[in-house]
């Protein structure tokens, strides 16, 4: 269960306020997959920190159970001048796993070779998505935040990613920002809509697709 409580989040913007989310209140169901949709900059990846507790709001709060993972895809919580195992190392104290089984699994599944002890400032942004792709699938999370990725890398690498991604929802929700309508569909049952603000919810998963094209079109 989330649960978002008078919600507000605003920016300034050449001087005037954006409101992305304006006085949200709507609980969302538990072990649900979710697609979030809306058209670019309506504040999908920003509700997804807000809900991961790495942004504050201006006014409100979020009530959750269960654990959260951060939003799978945003390396801006990782500190580039560890290594890639460093930072791993240190978000397994931080969500209580065994340190060297979750080192051990990034280390497999990103396929960085040298690099995973080298600083992650020297990674270009696919090692940087792999990375952080691994880590968040190496915690079993009871809900995944989800920012556009689910595969990265070649052929081979993409198909691995949504195979360990596949078989994580089956014990787990999401809450998923994706704009390949195949990827929403494959992995989410119902859907979120975020327009001017405001946010709905709708059970039946191509009802929200057919309201987000509609608004897009």
């Amino acid at each position: 269960m989330i649960r978002f409580e008078n919600l507000t989040k605003s920016f300034w913007l050449k001087g005037e306020r954006k409101v992305v989310i304006d006085n949200l209140n709507l609980t969302l169901p538990t072990g649900k997959s979710l697609a979030l949709l809306g058209r670019n900059g309506a504040g999908k990846s920003t509700l997804l920190e807000i809900i991961a507790g790495t942004l504050r709001p201006d006014h409100g709060r979020v009530i959750h159970e269960g654990s959260l993972s951060w939003p799978v895809g945003l390396a801006a919580s990782f500190h580039h001048e560890l290594s890639g195992a460093e930072n791993v190392r240190f978000i397994a104290r931080i969500y209580g796993v065994d340190s060297d089984d979750l080192v051990d699994f990034v280390e497999d599944f990103a396929e960085l070779g040298k690099f995973y002890h080298m600083p992650m400032r020297s990674y270009s942004s696919g090692m940087r998505a792999r990375l952080t792709f691994g880590a968040s699938m190496g915690i079993k999370f009871d809900t995944y935040l989800v920012d556009e990725v689910t595969a990265v890398g070649d052929a081979a690498f993409k198909r691995k990613s949504l195979a360990v991604f596949a078989d994580r929802m089956r014990s787990s929700g999401a809450i998923m920002v994706n704009h390949s309508m195949g990827q929403i569909r494959q992995f989410c049952d119902s859907g979120l809509v975020l327009e001017h603000g405001k946010m709905l919810y709708f059970e039946d998963l191509e009802e929200a697709i057919a309201v987000h094209e509609a608004m897009l079109a």
